[in-house]
């Protein structure tokens, strides 16, 4: 029997689908139809991965909330409207949205001219109704998974500047913020692979970890890692260090790079928790992440080592911003210690964070396998962390703050981007 519901699945409509990757996607309709089908898509296998919400509203409604949440990696809006006013609600969708968040701008009107207008304003695509559940999956990937399109996910490398500095600990609870606070996929990689502690401060006993993608070597891409990968939390997903003494973890240069490069396709972010070590594959990794974030104690050892950090950074990042700094561990009782503002004068750059020393609140999310922010999420360090986790995303505020204004599209450049 045939049919010529668009709604009802044929072999040819799902021909070449793939799974779309860890990104948040959020749609505003002002049609029950196109709810419809946004919600069907999104309950299809291919994406299960991403994280999606439907709203009701159009382009209004996407103004308003948008004035107070962040924009998601994908956003789709309709509109019923034609060709000047089409572009007068792009004009103001642009004030609110976040640099990096694509748009595909769904119509009534199939117009050839409004179509080449809104490529040229950095729109992804314009979708004409009507059009099924396997037309949106489809659209998607050819936004995210194109072979010309690069990955989506955006990597953080964190280091410290002397052992026992608590970059870790700092980067665990940076990717939990992220994780809980603005929607996106966020995959953990523990690089410490004999005394790695993610598994640990998640409370985790995953059965595979990084060792077995290493062992893969370049057979690795994002649905052989995404068997590996332990949920840590709505959101977050581990990729675990072995954490054994049983065997050498001695590796070449290019070692991670297929794994990252999965890992990148998976999703949105991606956060390095690096040891402290100086070797080919650290100073790789290093130089080829999107942020760096240095954590130090306020000691001389970590001035000198922080100092020698950045300056080396430099070098392998000429056109990329300094790295993000980190004092952590302030107020220790008794220890002398180098101020703040002192480290700034050093170092000349202004610290990122700066987190007080509290030794039950730590050692108690510590002993449970918990983040900060599960023990107190309203404790002033809890907060220090989402408001790093915001800037190291490029947003000022977080979820349910207001953001600062954003220079309109057409005077920047363009802030949605075309395929």
């Amino acid at each position: 029997m045939t049919t010529d519901d668009p709604l009802v699945p044929t072999s040819s409509n799902a021909d070449g689908l793939k799974p779309v990757p860890r990104i948040a996607i959020q749609a505003f309709c002002e049609t029950p139809e196109i709810a419809d089908v946004l919600e069907q898509a999104a309950a299809d296998r291919r994406m299960a991965k991403a994280h999606v919400k439907v709203h009701q509203g159009g382009v209004a409604a996407a103004l308003d909330f948008y004035t107070a949440a962040p924009t998601p990696n994908l956003l789709f809006v309709e509109t019923r409207e034609r060709h000047e006013q089409v572009l007068e609600q792009v004009d103001q969708l642009a004030t609110v949205c976040d640099a990096g968040t694509k748009v595909v701008l769904i119509g009534h009107h199939n117009d050839v001219a409004l179509y080449r207008d809104l490529m040229r304003r950095g729109v992804s695509e314009y979708m004409v109704a009507p059009f099924d559940l396997y037309d949106v999956i489809r659209e998607i990937g050819e936004i995210y998974l194109a072979p010309d399109v690069k990955p989506v996910g955006r990597t953080i490398a964190f280091v410290g500047a002397r052992g026992g500095a608590g970059s870790s600990t700092v980067a665990h609870n940076v990717a939990f913020a992220l994780s809980r606070n603005f929607d996106g996929g966020v995959v953990l990689a523990d690089l410490d692979l004999p005394f790695g502690t993610a598994s640990l401060d998640f409370n985790q006993e995953p059965t595979q970890t990084l060792a077995d993608a290493l062992a893969a070597g370049e057979r690795v891409d994002d649905v052989f890692l995404d068997r590996l990968l332990a949920k840590c939390a709505d959101n977050l997903s581990l990729l675990a260090a072995p954490a054994t003494l049983d065997r050498s973890f001695d590796h070449d240069e290019m070692a991670f790079e297929a794994i990252l490069d999965a890992a990148r396709v998976s999703a949105p972010a991606v956060i390095l928790d690096l040891p402290h070590v100086w070797t080919a594959w650290a100073r790789r990794l290093l130089g080829a992440a999107d942020e760096v974030v240095i954590t130090a104690m306020p000691d001389l050892a970590s001035l000198r080592n922080a100092k020698n950090l950045i300056d080396q950074l430099k070098i392998a990042r000429p056109n990329d911003e300094a790295p993000r700094l980190v004092i952590n561990q302030v107020g220790l009782p008794k220890r002398p210690e180098i101020k703040p503002a002192d480290f700034q004068k050093a170092l000349q750059l202004d610290p990122a964070a700066i987190i007080p020393f509290d030794a039950a609140l730590f050692g108690t999310a510590t002993n449970n396998g918990q983040m900060i922010s599960e023990i107190n999420a309203r404790s002033p360090i809890a907060q220090i962390f989402e408001t790093l986790a915001a800037r190291l995303t490029g947003r000022t505020t977080v979820r349910g703050g207001r953001k600062s204004a954003l220079i309109p599209l057409l005077a920047r450049l363009p802030l949605l981007r075309a395929r």
